[in-house]
């Protein structure tokens, strides 16, 4: 009796895979990458697409181990060039996950966001800062949705912008406590404008080199710098002395 001859399986098995799929015009496309990855690279902050993809291919069908073929990669994105039609997908692609894990990525990004508005921001009236949970209240009454492939101090910007429009909480970012430095000659020329960007002034000292500790709003920080350094011609200036200043003296960092 005849034996049957068992033809090796083309099914690939693979393990902690993030599957990315991209239908264009027309056909599905696929590729496997590590689970993660996918977010760091689209944040920029993984570049090595090596560290990202499990097989260096394109697929129609990842786990059945169905390479797409030449012509259709020319026909669909112009280009049969693997690396090209890779950062494509990478990019335009839809990560597919498990309901139960979307729900974790989900909760996992939304505290995350939280975390970073909390620690940036206070209330304005106190100068307390709220906590997480009040900020996770907050956004759910705002109902804020969650990008995925934005870094969470990106959206916690956002966050901040839809609170203050909504009113749903009293929030502002917590001023920073900086030290300006410059010769008095360039001081008594540019006062005026400097203080333009100043909140509030706590220390002011003139004498052949003028010195002023004051608070900032954290925007104010660059067009500061970049006054002082072009205006005295780098012999001035700006030096940080408490990225965040609240009543709460255990939040305060430098």
């Amino acid at each position: 009796m005849g034996g049957k001859i068992m033809q090796p399986s083309k099914k690939i098995r693979l393990t902690n895979v993030a599957i990315v799929r991209l239908r264009q015009s027309g056909m599905r496309f696929e590729i496997a990458c590590y689970k993660n990855k996918v977010t760091e690279w689209r944040m920029g902050v993984e570049k090595d697409i090596d560290e990202v993809l499990q097989i260096h291919q394109v697929y129609v069908n990842v786990s059945k181990g169905q390479v797409a073929k030449t012509e259709d990669l020319e026909k669909c994105f112009s280009t049969d060039n693997i690396d090209e039609v890779l950062k494509i997908i990478l990019k335009k692609g839809e990560q597919q996950v498990s309901d139960k894990e979307r729900q974790h990525q989900q909760h996992n990004m939304l505290r995350d966001i939280a975390t970073v508005v909390a620690d940036m921001c206070v209330n304005p009236s106190t100068q307390q800062p709220h906590t997480v949970t009040m900020i996770e209240k907050a956004m759910s009454d705002i109902h804020f949705s969650v990008n995925h492939n934005r870094s969470a101090k990106q959206q916690a910007l956002d966050v901040i912008r839809q609170i203050q429009e909504h009113n749903t909480l009293p929030i502002s970012r917590a001023q920073m406590r900086i030290r300006i430095v410059m010769p008095a000659k360039d001081a008594k020329r540019i006062r005026d404008r400097v203080m333009e960007l100043v909140a509030l002034v706590e220390d002011e000292e003139r004498g052949e080199m003028y010195e002023l500790v004051c608070l900032i709003d954290p925007g104010q920080y660059r067009v500061l710098g970049d006054l002082i350094s072009s205006e005295t011609k780098g012999a001035g200036e700006v030096v940080i002395l408490s990225l965040k200043n609240t009543n709460d003296e255990g939040s305060t960092f430098m």
